[in-house]
């Protein structure tokens, strides 16, 4: 199997072993670690076929992209250290002939704790994971980053990941935090933001994912999972705005 399993993980102690366990099959995994204090590192060095390398964060796709440079084969999964390749995956990864000019689709299936999500837009998404790196690579976002597609195909391949993101209602508090800063960094005076925005941005939130997408046949996990989207929302567009406010009053002075 010519592919290269390539993470990048910051303290994912809690999940990386059940990860690990999954990349077994894999000759070459990357674990690019940027500041791991939980035992994230001793659990990675355990593994004979990762490759361990340490390094800085500077957003997601920057950051992905020299993960992919450590890589031995041109081939990449981007896998996090929450997220397990099944059997299918595994199996087609090991037997399908790869086109290096086509991005690859996988298949999610999203889990809070070990409560498989049906609803809330998180179950059986599409989402590019397999690529050449000789070909593409990610954009520079620090978030919301993907693979670069100009001139590419797109196809979806056999199989399933499974994403194991929240085993807590804590996560979803220390995440929506990270991203919503990684936003409006990104994002200071490139777009405009308000508190109205923010709210009803929030609020819309809510509403597409506990009503919309029928998060409430979650159960309460779904109900965890719409409040914290609306909750992310809200600061992505109040923290840009405070940023937005902060960059005006240092050009004006």
């Amino acid at each position: 199997m010519n592919v290269s399993a390539v993470m990048i993980v910051k303290n994912g102690a809690r999940t990386i072993c059940k990860t690990l366990e999954s990349l077994r099959e894999f000759v070459d995994v990357v674990v690019y670690d940027n500041g791991s204090t939980d035992g994230t590192l001793e659990i990675a060095r355990d593994y004979p076929n990762v490759h361990l390398i340490e390094g800085n964060f500077d957003g997601f796709g920057t950051t992905k992209n020299r993960a992919a440079s450590f890589a031995k084969y041109d081939w990449v999964l981007i896998i996090d250290s929450d997220e397990v390749v099944d059997e299918i995956l595994l199996k087609t990864l090991q037997t399908k002939v790869l086109d290096s000019h086509t991005i690859y689709m996988v298949n999610f299936l999203a889990y809070y704790k070990e409560i498989q999500i049906k609803h809330c837009g998180w179950n059986n998404q599409k989402i590019r994971r397999l690529y050449n790196k000789s070909v593409t690579h990610f954009n520079d976002n620090a978030v919301h980053e993907n693979i670069m597609d100009e001139g590419m195909k797109k196809e979806d391949i056999e199989g399933n990941m499974k994403h194991y993101s929240y085993m807590s209602i804590s996560d979803f508090i220390i995440k929506l935090d990270r991203y919503s800063t990684l936003f409006a960094n990104d994002n200071v005076g490139k777009r405009s933001s308000s508190p109205a925005k923010a709210f009803f941005n929030g609020l819309y939130s809510f509403f597409r994912t506990y009503v919309l997408k029928r998060g409430f046949l979650d159960g309460y996990a779904g109900l965890i999972i719409a409040f914290s989207h609306m909750a992310t929302n809200f600061y992505k567009y109040i923290k840009l705005y405070e940023l937005n406010l902060e960059q005006k009053s240092k050009r004006d002075k």
